[in-house]
């Protein structure tokens, strides 16, 4: 799933090749996509003819703030990722000879683009904007979400309303941080990735935090020390914005809109990088299992 900083890239990224532009029209061959409001037909109204003002990130959401006082949410979930860029629809019979499979019904024009990567072929949404602009949400998995309305209805729903604070700006201190941790009695990895803790970490840059913290990740969260509490805090500054500069982590299906895969996997200091020796000690890298979910971790360097 892309996390805050994939999110953090495609907002950046949008603000400068979108911001300012009107949706004209929409698409969907998945109208389950869409959760706010009921029926394909009604998104359409509160979004078409609006022009998009700002883009801003709240965790893992990416929120479209449009004319009239109305807000459009996309939360990618696993494989989603917005794309931008100009494509043809092929029809059905059509698409075996375009080279297309299965439900990937939208050609790239630019035959030489990123955008014929197989991973940025599952379009599921489609916006046209003015300017011959086009939008296009990719999700091989079919699990993103998109909701619209009102500005306060969006920004007070539960999906946004229950988010910890931002980790890159005021609203996390280490005073907030050293606060958090003290009132929870779960394993630090799973304190990190609970969005109503701290908006934007998941399963990659948790590991890659504690590592660089110097944390073992099956150590409770509160019975962290300051030293510790310290230490996390410059950790998650440090690995997020770090993140943020190689355009995100593309070892599973994250790309920027334009199609391209961002750098951060190479540089992974422990996230699926199992029996690998240790940036730090060169000890190998242990994978463990927790509540089904993999994480990394270096037994010496986190002890």
């Amino acid at each position: 799933m892309p996390e805050l900083p994939e999110v953090e890239t495609i907002v950046r990224e949008l603000n400068k090749e979108v911001k300012g532009r009107k949706i004209l029209d929409a698409w969907t061959d998945w109208p389950k996509i869409i959760k706010l409001p009921a029926g394909f037909s009604n998104f359409k109204k509160e979004i078409i003819n609006r022009i998009i003002k700002d883009i801003k990130r709240r965790g893992k959401n990416i929120l479209f703030y449009l004319s009239d006082n109305k807000i459009m949410l996309i939360h990618q979930k696993l494989t989603g990722h917005l794309l931008i860029g100009k494509w043809q629809f092929c029809q059905f019979d059509k698409q075996k000879e375009s080279g297309l499979k299965g439900n990937q019904k939208w050609k790239p024009e630019d035959k030489n683009s990123a955008l014929t990567d197989p991973v940025n072929q599952y379009i599921h949404v489609m916006f046209w904007l003015s300017g011959g602009k086009m939008l296009a949400l990719s999700d091989v998995r079919k699990f993103a979400k998109i909701m619209a309305g009102d500005k306060d209805k969006i920004l007070n729903s539960e999906d946004l309303k229950n988010l910890g604070p931002e980790p890159l700006n005021s609203s996390l201190s280490v005073e907030i941080l050293e606060k958090i941790m003290a009132q929870k009695f779960g394993i630090i990895k799973e304190v990190l990735m609970d969005q109503k803790n701290i908006a934007g970490i998941g399963n990659i840059y948790s590991d890659e935090i504690l590592w660089e913290a110097r944390i073992n990740p099956f150590k409770k969260a509160n019975k962290l020390n300051r030293d510790e509490i310290k230490r996390l805090y410059k950790a998650i500054k440090k690995i997020l914005n770090k993140a943020i500069k190689y355009h995100g982590d593309s070892i599973s299906d994250y790309r920027d809109i334009y199609g391209k895969e961002g750098e951060y996997q190479n540089i992974q200091n422990v996230y699926q990088r199992e029996g690998e020796p240790c940036r730090r000690c060169g000890t190998k890298i242990v994978r463990f299992k927790n509540k089904g979910r993999s994480g990394h971790y270096c037994p010496r360097c986190q002890k």
